[in-house]
């Protein structure tokens, strides 16, 4: 069990039939629909509809699917005629949430803003959903660490969902990142957009790449917000990254002199805390509020790492602070993140599209020595995987392997702004900075003291402010005000 599965149950709509059509002539189309997937403020003004493409733009006999696209209006009375194209990161997660939010986004002060859903995810038609997934990483969580049982878990849901989703006609070989670029770029030609800027996220920086490969010709500018490099495999670094980026956490904690005080030698301390537990799992007792009774979890060192990981910007300060009450064996925390693995498992939104995208994108170009040496490598976290499927799953879920391209890095001169947050151990900073070299254009932003995703910190919007200034002016790196504010967090060292 590792309480970064948690994040499944909040990730977690039923999949639509697909049309099957027969012109050979078919066009990519954007219709409006008054129905919309959330509602809506009367004071923003909007265009909702479905962009329909071709599931397999190479069979004119395909199934269409059905892509929801917001287009809001900027407040402007004098907008500037090239629109941001917003597509969140994943892969598998929804674009549409965002929907909800329009009046805090400070790029509708200046130009339109089209929110783009990803096809296969949980508004698209169809969305492939796994409720078989999700409910094994319900089982697997309350199942005390027995590895053979939650692999044959993970196996047969995998299996059963491949099926269900097979059998109403979809072909998995096209929910990849490729056929996505080319769903926006569809979308660009049916509102024939002359020029365009990108908005892109961690999953859907990939996208971003891929467009600028591709279909270059229209896109103005592009902001890559926690980029995740093409040729980067993923599987292979995700355990080094997370306790890369943790070490210089603590480092930073140990050179500030009020941490360093309050939590002596805390980075070594932690390390050897893991390395123990590894060998004698920690016990804690929870009750299970369904039924009274007293569930048991043995946590190794794989799993308590996550009072990092699962860590929020917001929540960075306290992280010190949180790793002393564990070596104190102050399990309040603890207690609290299991408490949710007794949650009614999800409907597994957008499952299917996140392992078509990884078992034909990621799997194929990682090596599996490589990937079973970083599981035992690192004494900490001894057992913990890298790899987010792995090769037996996406050996069921039998899609086919994209092309070497899609594993390359591009070259571009298009400007891009890469935005990254110093602790991301997710998309490391490393990551950015190899892009920086290719991308000539290109600026580079590193926000002190923040985790993954700083665009969509909503307590500090200055990274936001960084990328709307940089959409007004792509020639020249942004330099808000806010940013020279930013500095290295002040430690939580007292309890509030």
């Amino acid at each position: 069990m590792k309480l970064v599965t948690i994040l499944y149950l909040f990730f977690s709509i039923t999949s639509c039939a697909q049309n099957s059509i027969n012109k050979s002539d078919f066009l990519p189309t954007f219709k409006e629909s008054k129905e919309t997937t959330h509602e809506i403020s009367a004071k923003q003004n909007y265009t909702f509809g479905y962009l329909e493409v071709l599931e397999n733009r190479r069979n004119p006999k395909s199934s269409t699917i059905h892509i929801p696209v917001y287009i809001f209006r900027s407040r402007s009375e004098n907008p500037k005629k090239d629109p941001i194209i917003y597509t969140v990161g994943g892969p598998g997660y929804t674009s549409m949430r965002a929907s909800q939010y329009m009046e805090y986004y400070k790029y509708l002060d200046d130009r339109d803003f089209i929110l783009f859903e990803q096809r296969g995810t949980q508004y698209a038609k169809p969305s492939l959903d796994c409720p078989e997934w999700s409910k094994a990483v319900y089982q697997s969580d309350l199942s005390n660490f027995d590895t053979t049982k939650t692999d044959s878990l993970f196996q047969k849901a995998a299996k059963a969902c491949n099926e269900q989703l097979r059998r109403k006609g979809i072909d998995l070989n096209y929910y990849t990142t490729n056929q996505i670029a080319a769903d926006i770029n569809d979308l660009i030609n049916v509102l024939k957009i002359e020029k365009y800027n990108l908005l892109t996220m961690s999953y859907s920086t990939k996208i971003g790449q891929v467009l600028i490969r591709d279909y270059p010709d229209k896109i103005r500018s592009v902001v890559m917000d926690s980029p995740l490099p093409l040729e980067v495999n993923y599987d292979e670094e995700s355990v080094k990254n997370l306790l890369e980026t943790i070490t210089k956490l603590l480092s930073d904690c140990e050179n500030d002199e009020k941490c360093n005080s309050s939590f002596p030698n805390i980075k070594n301390r932690f390390f050897k805390y893991l390395e123990e537990k590894t060998i004698h799992p920690l016990q804690v007792e929870i009750e299970n509020p369904k039924n009274g009774k007293i569930e048991t979890f043995y946590l190794k060192g794989e799993d308590l790492i996550s009072v990092f990981s699962s860590a929020n910007t917001g929540e960075v300060p306290n992280i010190p602070f949180e790793i002393d009450r564990l070596l104190n064996n102050d399990l309040t925390s603890v207690e609290e993140q299991l408490s949710y693995l007794f949650q009614e498992p999800g409907k597994g939104i957008g499952i299917g599209m996140r392992l078509s995208v990884w078992c034909a994108e990621e799997y194929p170009f990682n090596s599996q020595e490589i990937i079973k040496s970083e599981s035992i490598k690192y004494p900490q976290t001894k057992g913990l995987s890298p790899a987010v499927f792995e090769k037996e799953i996406c050996e069921i879920w039998g899609v086919q392997k994209v092309a070497d391209i899609e594993n390359e890095p591009i070259k571009s001169n298009i400007p891009v702004l890469l935005i990254s947050g110093e602790y991301d151990n997710e998309t490391p900073v490393k990551w950015a900075e190899s892009m920086a070299n290719k991308l000539t254009n290109s600026f580079h932003l590193v926000f002190k003291g923040w985790k993954h995703g700083p665009t969509t910190n909503w307590s500090n919007q200055c990274a936001m402010q960084a990328a709307n200034d940089f959409f007004n002016s792509p020639t020249i790196k942004p330099n808000p005000e806010c940013f020279a504010e930013i500095k290295r967090p002040e430690f939580k060292t007292v309890e509030k």
